[in-house]
């Protein structure tokens, strides 16, 4: 497989201007632009050529960013819904799968569709980067990045707050390129995210990038890739769970791909996204017909971030109003913000495992329940084409068949961290 694959080719352009330029290495930023805009990458194959399943990920190769393929990467699945569309009474319900479901041909082995951004981040790497990647995460990005490094051998620092190390979990020890530190015990995402800030830049470490690099993007969009793909046409509706937004932008840009394609029909998904209530700034934001988000009480973000089951969910900065960002993509898809209780998402993940015979995470209960709800409620027709992107399943069952290892941080950092004993202690671990 590796033999035959050459880098892919393409160019970066800026959404705000629509200039375009060329990736000169670790990208994240419009150069000589000062307005905040995404960038994202334009592919020269306009038409894409799915590769067969033994390239994983790298199937989709033509839209990825990517200058080399890594070993243990799967694509995400989509099959279509008997069981779940029945009890919902709808006739065209297609689930695309990440996580571990053997039966349906999904092996991601972290469980969570994070694997298609550090399969896709990791590929963008060359070796000749020599430095170490620094990712912060609430949990399921931080597992598939230690992965996808410890199997490929390269360098990498994650930052995951100290309450949410029981996600850390691995079906064989860590390389030892991979190292963990932790803020510590009463911080969430948002101080990592700190943390990570800090270490980002030193000398010798990179920062991941998050929603601005066009690797992590493009690699979730993959989601849709496999519907649009497996099914032969564009989906009308797509429902996914968010945090930050990001798959849900991916979503939206692989949706104007595919439509450049021109295979996959000519419209546009309209993006159905929720978020799990009490914490939901986007919902706020988008009801309230704002681009911006709006203020954001920081005490009462923890509590909120503390009651709710979809800790991933937990973003208090999303890339929301940035251009290309996810307002623009819920404003040019027509899509919208749902809500969804913990009570609700256990009870639509009760059903998901019942009726279609997998357990999934709880932000894919948060999505499930979106759906179910909208259904209910006879808000979108029972013929409509419609995705539903479960994006971590299989957990429980993996860790019932699996002798499970736990990652242990290096060092635990206070919430508001001295920057100096940062770098002292850091730069130290490698």
């Amino acid at each position: 497989m590796n033999s035959t694959f050459a880098k892919t080719n393409y160019l970066l352009q800026s959404v705000k201007s629509g200039k375009t330029f060329d990736d000169t290495g670790w990208v994240l930023d419009a150069p000589n632009e000062k307005d905040p805009t995404l960038i994202r990458a334009i592919y020269e194959e306009k038409q894409l050529d799915v590769k067969d399943d033994s390239w994983g990920l790298y199937k989709f190769a033509d839209w990825l960013p990517v200058s080399r393929t890594l070993k243990g990467s799967s694509a995400p699945v989509t099959y279509k819904s008997e069981k779940l569309a029945a009890e919902l009474g709808l006739k065209n319900l297609w689930i695309t799968f990440s996580g571990y479901f053997p039966e349906k041909g999904a092996s991601m082995t972290t469980c969570s569709f994070k694997e298609t951004e550090a399969y896709s981040v990791c590929g963008r790497m060359t070796p000749e980067m020599d430095k170490v990647l620094v990712v912060a995460s609430a949990g399921n990005t931080s597992r598939s990045f230690a992965k996808v490094c410890s199997e490929n051998n390269i360098p990498l620092l994650i930052c995951v707050p100290e309450d949410n190390l029981d996600a850390l979990w691995f079906d064989e020890p860590l390389n030892d390129c991979v190292k963990l530190i932790c803020s510590r015990s009463g911080s969430d995402y948002f101080d990592a995210i700190h943390l990570s800030n800090i270490v980002a830049g030193l000398d010798g470490f990179i920062p991941e990038g998050g929603a601005k690099n066009v690797a992590r993007r493009d690699g979730m969009g993959t989601t849709v890739l496999s519907a649009a793909t497996t099914i032969g046409q564009i989906p009308e509706y797509y429902f996914q769970a968010v945090g930050s937004g990001t798959g849900a932008i991916a979503a939206w840009e692989a949706n104007l791909r595919l439509l450049e394609d021109g295979r996959f029909g000519k419209n546009k998904m309209k993006l159905m996204v929720s978020q799990n209530a009490p914490f939901v700034p986007i919902s706020n934001a988008w009801k309230a017909g704002s681009r911006a988000m709006l203020p954001l009480d920081e005490s009462l973000a923890r509590k909120h971030v503390e009651e709710i089951d979809a800790k991933v969910l937990s973003n208090r900065k999303p890339p929301y109003p940035i251009a290309g960002g996810l307002y623009d993509a819920l404003k040019d898809s027509g899509g919208d913000v749902l809500i969804a209780t913990n009570e609700q998402a256990r009870a639509a993940a009760k059903l998901f495992e019942k009726t279609e015979g997998i357990d999934v995470h709880p932000a894919a209960g948060i999505a499930t329940a979106t759906l179910i709800d909208t259904t209910r409620q006879n808000q979108i027709d029972k013929e409509a084409l419609i995705m539903l992107n479960i994006t971590g399943g299989g957990e429980k069952r993996f860790k019932t068949e699996k002798n499970l290892f736990y990652l242990k941080p290096d060092i635990i950092f206070d919430i508001e961290p001295d920057p100096a004993d940062v770098e002292k202690k850091v730069t130290a671990l490698f």
